[in-house]
């Protein structure tokens, strides 16, 4: 006699009812993770999507995975094909801040938990999501501040600061910036005296850094860049108008990858501060945990450091993105 699967299932099914199976031989349909990434503008979101990726064949968990290439509706849409496909939880780092609330409602109404992993949403029910587990923006800006202020302590007269901003409308954009700004204005020396989005890709850090040097010339004392790719753009444009990066002009930027510290090493950047997308094991234990009826905090924030030029050498050989 033959069995299709699903006969098969409900044999095994009768059976473990009668305790002729132990249950342990049902629980081994793989837990389905849904996870919508931004897309893969800079080195940090590569180590970030490689990290989850690796992490969730680790935890033989079966990851459906989509690739927004930084467009809001891409996300919307790959969540919604996540509902449709009734994965068991739903991941996402999202592009922007706002406009979630109906997608995460209809994966609420679904009875589909949501995580949100390295940004987070603009909503007034945070009843929609579980946890929003990474990095503190607001932190990391601040951090960068309280840099500059040591470092410039001693200058007189102003210092004047370029900022190239990450994406308009994300998190990490409008946090870095609240963050470094709240330090800085401290002292009326220091002045922002242009910022504009690089959108955190090298190509776009470059352009808007031509344009900066073309408008204010030697008058930039300082370049604050939202991430190391930006920064890494900026590079070549200082060096391409004759000034030299991190002496010329004192560059600062944010994520630690490690292109960040072979510009420091090779003497080009002056600083950067850590914000770790290892963020994969993480994830994994919090979907076993929900699946499990666990209660997760609200918030689970990453423990990060900040690494000068000085220490660059010393510390590149152990990075691990």
């Amino acid at each position: 006699m033959t069995m299709n699967r699903r006969t098969l299932t409900s044999a095994m099914a009768a059976a473990a009812v009668a305790g002729l199976l132990p249950a342990s031989v049902l629980a081994q349909k793989k837990l389905v993770l849904g996870f919508a990434q931004v897309g893969a503008e800079s080195e940090w979101r590569t180590a970030n999507t490689e990290s989850i990726k690796s992490a969730a064949k680790d935890a033989g968990i079966e990851l459906k995975f989509s690739d927004a290439q930084q467009k809001q509706e891409n996300q919307i849409k790959a969540i919604r094909s996540y509902i449709a496909q009734k994965v068991d939880v739903i991941a996402f780092s999202p592009v922007v801040e706002s406009g979630w609330d109906t997608v995460l409602r209809e994966a609420k109404a679904a009875k589909i938990p949501v995580v949100l992993t390295d940004r987070a949403v603009n909503s007034k029910d945070d009843t929609l999501y579980v946890t929003f587990m990474g990095s503190d923006f607001v932190e990391e800006g601040r951090k960068a501040g309280r840099w500059l202020v040591e470092k410039m302590k001693d200058q007189k007269g102003d210092v004047n600061i370029v900022e190239l901003q990450g994406t308009v409308g994300s998190a990490p954009a409008i946090d870095r910036k609240k963050g470094f700004e709240e330090i800085i204005k401290a002292d009326p020396k220091f002045k922002i005296i242009r910022s504009q989005t690089g959108d955190f890709t090298r190509a776009k850090g470059k352009e808007v850094m031509e344009a900066f040097l073309k408008a204010e010339g030697k008058k930039i004392n300082v370049l604050f860049a939202h991430n190391d790719d930006m920064a890494i753009g900026a590079i070549q444009a200082i060096e391409e108008a004759g000034l030299k990066p991190a002496k010329d002009i004192t560059i600062i930027s944010i994520d630690g990858v490690k292109g960040a510290f072979e510009a420091m090493i090779a003497g080009k950047l002056n600083v950067t501060v850590e914000c770790s997308p290892l963020l994969g094991p993480q994830l994994m234990n919090a979907v076993k945990d929900i699946k499990a009826g666990k209660t997760l905090p609200k918030r689970i924030v990453t423990e990060e450091g900040i690494f000068p030029m000085e220490v660059a050498a010393k510390e590149f050989p152990s990075r691990k993105y």
